[in-house]
C-alpha cells in the first residue's frame, strides 16, 4: 500500500456540528462517544444530534425575528419519526411531497394546518387524504393538477388552499439532479405563464388562491440565486395583485447549503437578512412568509457509524470495506457527494494510506469516499460525516440488506428511533405462491 509519512493527529476542526468533536481520544456527538454507541448498538448505525438541529432551526429563527414566518421543515431530506418530533415540538410546520409523508407528520404529533404539499405528481387519492385531513396549502405545479384538485375538493363539499409554485429560470449552481429552477427542469409553471395560469386558478371554484412558491434547488452555496429568483417572484405578485388576485404568503423554498468539503454556504441569519432587506425595498416586508429547509436543518446533525471489515491492496488503488454502502448512504453513488470520512477512535500506531472507501454491495458504483488518507485496520470503527440529510431517507435492501438502526442525542440521553430492520422484517409482507 502506497503510504505516507508517521500518521498526523486527528483534525479538530470537522465538518458538520459544533456539537462533534474530539475529547479524550475519541469522537463524540454532545455527550455521547461514538465508538461506545457503534459497540452497544452495531454498525451501520446513524446518529443524530438534537442540539444540532435546534441549533440549525434557531438561525432561521433568530433571522426571522418580529417578522411573520412559517419555517415548514421539508422532511423528504429525512422523514424519520423522531427527527419529525423533534420539529415539531419546536413548532415547525412541514412540507410533504406524499401521502406517506403526510401520515409521518400525523404520526410524529405535527400541526397538520402547517402542512404544505408539494411534488409534481399529487394523486386524487393522496389530495383526498390532505384535503381530509385540513392541511395548510398545496403548492401546485401545473395547470391540469390545478384541474384536478379543483374536482376533487368540489366532490367533498371543500375548498383548497393553493398557491402555484413558479419556476423563475434562475441557476442555483448546484447538482444538475438537485437544480429545480430551471426551464429544463419538472417542476412548476413557467414564469411567463404564471399570471394567466393564476387567473385560471382563481376562477375555479374548487379552490381558494393564497400565495405564490418558488424553490431553485438544493445544495445552494451562494447568496445571488436566492436574490435573482426573490427579484423574479415579487414582479410576479406585483402583476397578480395588479390583475385583482390577492396574494397572503409568498413562500421561497428552501435549499440552503451546508458544509459538506469545505462548502461555505451563508449562515441562514445572514442569508435571510438580505433577502428580507429586498423584500422591504420592494414594499412587501408585510407579507407572510413561508420557507421549506431541509438539509441546512438537519444535514451536519447526522453521522453514519461503520466498521472496516477489510483492507484490500491493489496495483492502482487500495480499499477499504467497510459494513455501510450505498444503501446505507446513497448520495455518493448518485451525485458523485462528497462526505468526510474520519476515524472514531484514531490511532498513530498504523501507518496512513491512501484508499477508495467502498461497501460491500455488488455494483462497482457502490462507493462513500474516493481517494481518502486514513489510518485504519480492519475492525476500526469510521464516521462519515454530514448523514443526516439525504441518506436515511433515501436508504434501500438493495441486496437485500437491512437498513440501520437511527439513534437521537439529547445530551447524554441517546434514544433509539429506529430498530436496526431484518431479513424476516423486509419479507413480511411477501408471500410464496401458492399451488
Amino acid at each position: 500500500m502506497s503510504s505516507a509519512t508517521a500518521p498526523a493527529a486527528p483534525r479538530t476542526e470537522l465538518p458538520g456540528a459544533p456539537q462533534l468533536a474530539y475529547r479524550d481520544g475519541g469522537l463524540h456527538l454532545e455527550e455521547a462517544r461514538l465508538e461506545v454507541l457503534a459497540q452497544a448498538y452495531g454498525t451501520p448505525l446513524f446518529v443524530y444530534s438534537k442540539a444540532a438541529m435546534l441549533a440549525a432551526l434557531a438561525a432561521y429563527q433568530h433571522g426571522f425575528a418580529g417578522r411573520a414566518v412559517q419555517i415548514c421543515y421539508a422532511m423528504k431530506a429525512n422523514s424519520s419519526l423522531g427527527v419529525l418530533q423533534v420539529f415539531a415540538r419546536a413548532g415547525c410546520g412541514f412540507d410533504i411531497v406524499s401521502g406517506g409523508e403526510l401520515a409521518r407528520v400525523l404520526a410524529a404529533g405535527g400541526d397538520v394546518g402547517k402542512v404544505i404539499f408539494s411534488g409534481v405528481g399529487k394523486t386524487r387519492a393522496e389530495m383526498r387524504q390532505a384535503l381530509t385531513a385540513g392541511i395548510g396549502c398545496f403548492n401546485v405545479e401545473s395547470e391540469a393538477e390545478l384541474d384536478v384538485l379543483s374536482d376533487v375538493a368540489l366532490s367533498m363539499g371543500l375548498t383548497a388552499p393553493v398557491s402555484i409554485r413558479v419556476n423563475p429560470n434562475v441557476d442555483a449552481k448546484t447538482h444538475p439532479y438537485i437544480s429545480t429552477g430551471l426551464k429544463g427542469n419538472k417542476f412548476g409553471v413557467a414564469h411567463e405563464d404564471a399570471l394567466r395560469i393564476y387567473r385560471h386558478a382563481a376562477s375555479l371554484k374548487g379552490l381558494r388562491v393564497v400565495g405564490i412558491d418558488c424553490h431553485i434547488g438544493s445544495q445552494i452555496t451562494e447568496t445571488t440565486p436566492y436574490l435573482d429568483a426573490m427579484d423574479r417572484v415579487l414582479d410576479l405578485v406585483a402583476s397578480m395583485e395588479h390583475a385583482g388576485i390577492a396574494i397572503e404568503h409568498i413562500d421561497f423554498g428552501g435549499g440552503l447549503g451546508i458544509n459538506y468539503n469545505q462548502d461555505a454556504p451563508p449562515a441562514a441569519d445572514a442569508l435571510w437578512r438580505e433577502l428580507l432587506a429586498k423584500l422591504d425595498a420592494r414594499g412587501y416586508g408585510g407579507k407572510k412568509l413561508m420557507i421549506e429547509p431541509g438539509r441546512s436543518l438537519v444535514g451536519n446533525a447526522g453521522v453514519c457509524l461503520t466498521e472496516v471489515l477489510y483492507l484490500k491492496p491493489g496495483e492502482q488503488k487500495n480499499f477499504c470495506v467497510i459494513d455501510a454502502a450505498m444503501n446505507d448512504l446513497p448520495r455518493p453513488a448518485m451525485y458523485q457527494a462528497f462526505h468526510a470520512i474520519v476515524p472514531l477512535a484514531p490511532r498513530r500506531d498504523i501507518q496512513e494510506a491512501t484508499y477508495d472507501v467502498v461497501g460491500p454491495v455488488c455494483e462497482s458504483g457502490d462507493w462513500i469516499g474516493r481517494d481518502r488518507t486514513l489510518a485504519v485496520a480492519a475492525g476500526d470503527r469510521l464516521a462519515v460525516l454530514s448523514a443526516g440529510a439525504y441518506c436515511m431517507s433515501m436508504a434501500s435492501n438493495y441486496n437485500t440488506r437491512g437498513r440501520a438502526a437511527e439513534l437521537l442525542v439529547d445530551g447524554a440521553k441517546v434514544h433509539v428511533i429506529r430498530r436496526r430492520e431484518t431479513a424476516a422484517d423486509q419479507m413480511r409482507h411477501e408471500q410464496l405462491i401458492q399451488d
